[in-house]
């Protein structure tokens, strides 16, 4: 194959996040250790004068090139490729304000579109406080949520979102997610269980290149409801979705008791752990690899990663942020895509 024919790299479309969090000074952290840590090429979707103020505030040495999309590998060894939002950010390091509202969801519209029109390889988010967005109308519950609705928009096929924190010793999932913690029983069934179960298989296999992947499922009671002693949903909900995944030729366990299924002898018997709730899930992913662990969302036309904290707005300007999420969150969003077949 001659050069000129050779396929082309593609970059990650990277979102800003919060202007007033550390996603932009993460970002530019982010690309001063592209060569030790191995960063691969990607472009950040942000205001390029915010971006640039942010980086002088911390210290960084870091040259900001405007460019398009394309251009983005060929500048990323020299400079850090800034793909222009159209809004423009108030520059207010630690206080959240609602006027950035447009330009933090113009970044996200963007990377997803990019994404699918194969411009870019994946979308990697920095992190976004909801409260702003909410005050300003955004009517979604969190980035999850509105990447479903977004590729929903441009496939015309619901799309089924799955958060699944991934880091080194564990990857976990939550059935339900931003939701009351007395609101979970009823949104359980055995359908969402079984939807959510086969997405976490599907995207094993394409994009985390695991060829027969073993599935745990936790109970929703203490001791996974003692045969109905301390709650019936165990028997009544999971078990059936269970019987059924199993019938399909999928390797799942389950239901098992919570407080017994990450210890290290327990997660070397499976792929992943799905769990009926939000905190469930995401307190033992957490504690294994809080600077490490990565947010995936699986269920989407398109790859989506995103570090696996929040805006950090006590610590945004001050250069101290630690960018090693993020870094993950670029490299695993590389991997996804060169086992999906997207990288190029």
């Amino acid at each position: 194959m001659s050069k000129q024919e050779r396929p082309r790299e593609r970059p990650l479309a990277l979102t800003c996040g919060d202007p007033s969090g550390i996603g932009p000074e993460i970002a530019a952290a982010a690309w001063l250790q592209r060569t030790p840590a191995g960063v691969p090429p990607f472009f950040l979707l942000a205001d390029p004068a915010l971006v640039a103020a942010r980086a002088r505030a911390c210290g960084y040495d870091v040259t900001i090139t405007e460019c398009r999309p394309e251009e983005a590998v060929a500048v990323f060894g020299a400079a850090l490729p800034v793909v222009p939002l159209n809004a423009r950010f108030a520059d207010t390091p630690g206080i959240p304000d609602k006027r950035n509202a447009g330009g933090i969801v113009e970044a996200i519209d963007r990377a997803a579109g990019l994404t699918l029109d194969g411009l870019a390889a994946a979308v990697v988010t920095n992190p976004i406080a909801k409260k702003p967005l909410y005050d300003a109308g955004f009517a979604y519950p969190g980035h999850t949520e509105y990447l479903g609705h977004l590729a929903e928009r441009a496939s015309g096929t619901p799309a089924r979102p799955v958060m699944m924190i991934a880091g080194p010793e564990l990857r976990t999932v939550p059935v339900t997610i931003h939701v009351p913690l007395a609101d979970v029983p009823r949104l359980l069934s055995a359908e969402t269980i079984g939807e959510t179960v086969e997405i976490v298989h599907a995207a094993l296999q394409r994009d985390f290149g695991i060829r027969a992947p073993r599935l745990a499922v936790s109970g929703l009671n203490p001791h996974a409801g003692e045969d109905g002693a301390l709650g019936g949903e165990d028997q009544t909900i999971i078990v059936p979705a269970i019987e059924r995944l199993a019938a399909a030729g999928i390797s799942v366990r389950g239901p098992l008791p919570a407080d017994t299924m990450f210890h290290a002898e327990a997660r070397a018997r499976y792929d992943a752990a799905i769990c009926m709730y939000h905190d469930q899930a995401l307190i033992p992913a957490k504690m294994l690899g809080f600077d490490d662990a990565v947010n995936v969302t699986l269920g989407l036309p398109f790859i989506r990663t995103s570090p696996d904290h929040g805006t950090a707005f006590d610590i945004a300007g001050k250069g101290v942020a630690r960018p090693s999420s993020l870094i993950a969150a670029l490299k695993m969003a590389a991997e996804m895509a060169a086992n999906r077949g997207t990288a190029t």
